[in-house]
């Protein structure tokens, strides 16, 4: 079974709530909120792909310092397994815009679990949590 490395990232406000965004009409998963990232091209690092990712789908840029690794999940999905470093981000540059996804949404980490999300991403939500109860 394939092995697909995706990068997601926790973007929290000053308000310590996190960003999440919605899939677009024509993908897999349409419709469903995850944490903004993509896939690890070859020769990219995690870090790399998400100041990519950022910036291509949210319009913001951030620097590595500001990244933060937090957790990470791991999915069998029926054709591939999935691989996903969750990083958090308190730090960038810019108004955060959709420009690849339906929406956008900040919600408190406490109500994540009210936005229907792909199966992977589910398993992060309570290390979210217990994170931003602490901060």
């Amino acid at each position: 079974m394939k092995i697909l490395l995706v990068v997601a990232v926790a973007l929290v406000d000053t308000d310590g709530r996190v960003l999440i965004a919605q899939r677009p009409e024509g993908k897999q998963m349409a419709g469903l909120w995850e944490f903004p990232g993509g896939k690890v091209e070859a020769g990219e690092r995690p870090e790399e792909t998400l100041i990519r990712e950022l910036r291509e789908e949210l319009g913001i840029e951030t620097q590595e310092a500001c990244l933060a690794p937090l957790t990470f999940a791991s999915h069998a999905y029926p054709d591939f397994h999935l691989l996903m470093p969750l990083y958090i981000c308190r730090r960038w540059q810019g108004v955060v815009q959709a420009h690849e996804h339906q929406g956008l949404k900040w919600v408190r980490a406490t109500r994540l679990r009210d936005y229907p999300m792909p199966p992977a991403d589910e398993p992060l939500i309570p290390v979210l949590i217990d994170t931003l109860a602490h901060a």
